[in-house]
């Protein structure tokens, strides 16, 4: 058991550092549906796995500028006022049609992605006084192309919206909001890709940090499944991020649209009792 968790947890700690969600998306279903380990378990685990991930990507990412500590702060604040938007309705509306809900959202920007597939990066986006004015921009060397990617956000605001929606659905329905900011990031405010991913990484693990105490406490830590999770996703998040600086834009965006399709449609089933 503890090295198939390790394993496991080297290609969730790959994943997540390539696509900036965190790893936990691919160790929860492992641990419970091939691996028989209780949800509550799986749940805490994933959130080592989250930390572990940000810890070990977001240094590097920092160091060579992909990470856009601005902008990541920024957004952070907007999802944490989804957090708390989440806890006041929670309870008034049932989660069965938010999970059909966003997993529509998801489903759609699945379908939005499509057209961006072979995007490399943005070129000329739309003036935005708001990003100029927060100083919404940076540049980065992109070890794939050779050279260096200047860039400037754009779309402030629907990436605002898209990130309050990121919080509720963390805090609301207990789901990973990685896949909602990167999404903020590329299609919202039309940032490279990399950077979107590499920027997400950062602060998926400011999240999961602030809430892992909560799950300590209540003691779904498990010391002997979390302990081989650490190791796992530490060796697989150096070894991802590494491989990501040399990928293309475009490659990571064609790894990101089936997990995506994948979430949206078991969201869209939870919401409608499918198991």
């Amino acid at each position: 058991m503890f090295f198939a968790v390790f394993l496991v947890s080297v290609v969730a700690g790959i994943g997540g550092a390539i696509l900036g969600l965190g790893g936990g998306i691919i160790i929860v279903p492992v641990l419970t549906l091939l691996l028989g380990i209780p949800i509550r378990f799986a749940i805490g685990a994933s959130i080592v796995a989250v930390i572990a991930t940000s810890g070990a990507s977001a240094s590097a990412y920092i160091r060579d500028r992909l990470t856009n500590l601005r902008i990541g702060i920024a957004l952070e604040v907007v999802t944490t006022l989804g957090a708390l938007l989440g806890a006041v309705i929670a309870g008034r509306v049932s989660p069965r049609w938010l999970y059909v809900i966003f997993g529509l959202l998801l489903a759609y920007s699945a379908i939005a992605l499509l057209g961006r597939l072979k995007i490399e990066l943005p070129g000329e986006v739309p003036y935005d006084p708001l990003a100029r004015r927060l100083g919404f921009s940076g540049e980065y060397y992109d070890q794939a192309l050779g050279r260096r990617v200047p860039y400037t956000a754009t779309g402030v605001i629907p990436a605002a919206a898209m990130m309050i929606v990121a919080g509720i659905s963390s805090g609301l329905l207990g789901i990973g909001s990685g896949l909602f900011k990167v999404l903020a990031m590329d299609v919202g405010m039309r940032l490279p890709m990399k950077v979107s991913t590499s920027t997400s990484n950062f602060m998926v693990g400011v999240t999961a940090a602030a809430s892992a105490g909560v799950y300590f406490s209540r003691g779904d830590i498990h010391p002997a499944i979390a302990a081989p999770i650490a190791l796992g996703v530490l060796a697989g998040a150096r070894a991802g991020t590494r491989m990501m600086e040399h990928m293309r834009n475009t490659t990571i965006r064609k790894l990101f649209i089936p997990v995506l399709a994948i979430v949206a449609a078991s969201m869209i089933l939870r919401g409608l009792s499918v198991r």
